[in-house]
């Protein structure tokens, strides 16, 4: 079974290694992005095949001298070696090879607010808003504001596979520290809710202008003469659904009217995604990078400098880095666990 998985491998990649180089993909620009994120995919999978070729002959060639010489306890240790190594890499070209998310290459919108905890709860909204920011920045993805204030954060991540590295950002982030506003230096535990929506392109999600009541208002808050005076904020209602969306940020009208239907689309496209996962799964609760709201994903403690990621149990002691967006190690060890989830799911299917 690995043989001929190795083999497919090898041939898909020497495929599309002849296509990068093709005259007539190359002139198809659309195409030819296409054919290079295919190439970059599975490259990992095509050095681990390589890998399990040289291990193999290892094996293949330790077997040889011990049926040629006799019994030998270092052949036979080389032989173990090999037969560990070849078990090794099979477990990874299975883990590479599982079937990926299919959103895994869109952009994300991201909404961030408050929980419990009332002030101290929309500080730590802002404090997490920081920290995604800057990992994107860390990831080479570029970030949006799109609706900002009062402890309410929308910004959206643009990047080929921002959904595959932010998706694992969804739900209930707890925090445990002293606000600044306590002067007995009591530890208060407060919350803030994160959503991170793949974002739907229109052939995603076809949304009906007569199912849409659009609504036009006077921005408030800071902004400017020009914010604040004219009816430039937008609400867009979707009939069907009632999910409202507000954009005010922008001084033009047309330009929240589009932001707005960006995150209206998004959240649509999240909502089917969800029916479907409900089909398809019996118990949501048990998948990684839902974006359950509800869900309590991980704690932030800032006494003891941790940060304790409660779906895997993975705890790391380096909270200032973290929230200076190192969320590197983090989202390694939710990836390996989701791959390692869908290769049981593959395999009981």
């Amino acid at each position: 079974m690995i043989e001929e998985l190795v083999k497919q491998i090898e041939a898909r990649f020497a495929e599309l290694g002849e296509q990068m180089t093709d005259a007539e993909v190359i002139s198809d620009r659309e195409r030819y992005a296409e054919v290079g994120r295919a190439y970059s995919q599975l490259e990992p999978s095509a050095t681990l095949a390589a890998e399990w070729r040289h291990a193999q002959d290892d094996a293949a060639g330790a077997e040889e001298l011990l049926a040629e010489m006799g019994e030998d306890a270092e052949l036979r240790q080389e032989l173990g070696d090999a037969h560990a190594q070849v078990e090794r890499i099979e477990e990874e070209i299975r883990l590479a090879m599982v079937e990926r998310d299919p959103n895994d290459d869109k952009s994300v919108i991201v909404e961030i607010q408050g929980g419990a905890g009332g002030d101290e709860a929309g500080l730590w909204a802002g404090d997490l808003y920081r920290m995604l920011v800057r990992y994107a920045e860390r990831c080479g993805f570029q970030s949006e504001s799109m609706d900002i204030g009062e402890g309410k954060y929308t910004f959206s991540i643009k990047g080929d596979g921002a959904y595959s590295v932010f998706k694992f950002e969804g739900g209930t982030h707890r925090v445990q520290r002293v606000p600044q506003t306590e002067s007995q230096g009591r530890i208060h535990t407060s919350t803030a809710t994160v959503a991170v929506l793949p974002e739907a392109e229109d052939v995603d999600v076809e949304v009906d202008a007569n199912d849409l009541q659009i609504d036009v208002y006077r921005s408030s808050g800071p902004g400017g003469q020009s914010v604040n005076t004219t009816d430039s904020a937008v609400r867009i209602t979707h009939k069907p659904t009632g999910i409202v969306v507000s954009m005010q940020d922008e001084k033009s009208q047309l330009q929240n009217r589009d932001k707005a239907l960006r995150v209206l689309r998004a959240r649509l496209y999240e909502r089917a995604l969800a029916e479907q996962q409900a089909e398809l799964a019996a118990d949501r609760r048990s998948q990684v990078g839902t974006g359950d709201r509800a869900e309590k994903i991980r704690t932030y403690n800032y006494g003891e400098r941790r940060v304790t990621d409660h779906r895997i149990k993975f705890t790391v002691h380096n909270l200032d880095q973290v929230l200076e967006g190192e969320l590197e190690e983090i989202t390694a060890a939710l990836q390996a666990d989701e791959k390692r989830r869908r290769l049981e799911a593959q395999a009981a299917a």
